[in-house]
């Protein structure tokens, strides 16, 4: 079964899954050190921890997941990532939303929304980082 279903699934996504994960586990560890153990503010905690959290996936995916589709120019490559997972946390956010505003058990337990808008934005950080972020060596190097 597990062969069938990796079969289904895109080149590399499973990988991905796997460093959106740790992603996530470096994220909300910093936001609750800086939050809780150095009492800084909840937002500007938030965009430490994202920028963290941003920095160590694109470097696990450029390693990891999409080495041989890297390119040359790191800076140029990191800003493609950056728009993408911005765009990403906006769709997830977006879809949040909807699922919040339109259906009642979602509001009830809006951890099922974020599953929801975790899993639409999942997909789009994906294609956004096979298509336009790795590209390959096409690049000049910085």
């Amino acid at each position: 079964m597990i062969k069938t279903l990796s079969k289904l699934l895109p080149e590399g996504f499973p990988a991905f899954v796997v460093v959106g994960g740790i992603g996530f586990v470096i994220d909300a560890s910093i936001l609750a050190i800086l939050v809780h153990g150095y009492s800084w503010g909840d937002y500007t905690a938030r965009l430490v921890s994202f920028a963290v959290a941003v920095t160590a996936t694109w470097y696990l995916n450029r390693r990891y997941v999409f080495s041989a589709r890297k390119t040359l120019d790191r800076r140029s490559e990191y800003s493609r990532y950056l728009v993408v997972q911005l765009i990403g946390m906006a769709i997830n956010f977006l879809v949040y939303s909807l699922c919040i505003a339109t259906v009642e058990i979602m509001d009830q337990w809006p951890v099922l929304a974020l599953a929801v808008g975790s899993a639409v934005a999942l997909f789009f950080n994906f294609l956004g980082a096979r298509l336009f972020v790795f590209r390959g060596d096409s690049d000049q190097p910085s």
